[in-house]
């Protein structure tokens, strides 16, 4: 199949099976005389693959070792379950992150009036303005 089908059924655009190409998470397929791609059903079963990996926000890095475990039929679980447990601490911390964005934009937005005066404690917090924040200290950050 040509890269499109190849695209179309593994639910990878043509634009990054060619970078995945280029940067060597995937191997060149045969071309034709034409010099056109093609494509088997083992190089879609790995776009689908990597699809599924990127969809769970493994890195390109992650997803290139993690494919290179798949393929590797010796492999041990161990190496695969370190990097999903890693993965997972990354992402819950990234989450309580998230969380305390949520927090103080809340807590910011409902302290701002929303009305036509133009003071806004989400943009006095924004620009460092502490006494928005609660620190009512006497520096002055605009200085």
């Amino acid at each position: 199949m040509n890269i499109g089908q190849a695209a179309e059924a593994s639910g990878v655009s043509a634009k990054m099976i060619r970078y995945y190409e280029e940067i060597g998470l995937i191997a060149p397929p045969a071309r034709t005389g034409n010099n056109y791609r093609v494509y088997g059903g083992d190089q879609v079963h790995v776009l689908r693959f990597i699809k599924r990996a990127r969809s769970l926000g493994f890195s390109l890095e992650e997803t290139e070792v993690l494919l290179k475990l798949w393929q590797d039929k010796s492999r041990s679980s161990a190496a695969v379950k370190d990097i999903a447990t890693t993965h997972i601490n990354d992402l819950e911390r990234r989450i309580a992150e998230m969380q305390g964005m949520v927090k103080t934009l809340k807590n910011l937005a409902h302290c701002c009036g929303g009305d036509h005066r133009p003071d806004c404690p989400i943009l006095d917090d924004l620009a460092g303005d502490t006494a928005a924040s609660g620190n009512h200290d006497t520096h002055d950050h605009h200085a």
